[in-house]
């Protein structure tokens, strides 16, 4: 494919996406209850309790495993040899780097949920 012909498909491409996303029109209520089910009403309360609570089992289940991992890099860099222990510290940036992603993830959502909740249209 020519120069000019990539140039070409790029513009196309970023109109499109200028388009879709400048393009839409939102119309939406305040939502009174979703149906489950069985056909009772769910409210938005119990939905968003619900999303608590995965959330909650997530950062569990990420700050478990965070520490595992830790403590399984930690007993293999005391074990290993010169050569090796030079292998688990080019392991552990990354490792940290997640680590903290998974300890603050959390807080940054509750973060934006408490300062995006009193907001009203």
């Amino acid at each position: 494919m020519n120069m000019k012909m990539k140039k070409i498909i790029s513009i196309v491409l970023l109109a499109i996406v200028v388009i879709s996303i400048f393009g839409t029109t939102v119309m939406a209520t305040e939502p009174k209850g979703l149906k489950d089910v069985q056909g009772d009403t769910i409210g938005t309360n119990t939905i968003n309790q619900a999303g608590r609570n995965i959330v909650s089992i997530l950062q569990a289940v990420g700050v478990v495993l965070s520490v595992v991992m830790l403590i399984v890099i930690g007993i293999k860099y005391m074990m290993g040899s010169a050569e090796e222990k030079a292998e688990y510290k080019k392991t552990l940036m990354p490792y940290v780097i997640g680590a903290a992603l998974i300890f603050a993830a959390s807080i940054f959502a509750q973060i934006a949920y408490d300062f995006f909740n009193g907001w009203s249209a």
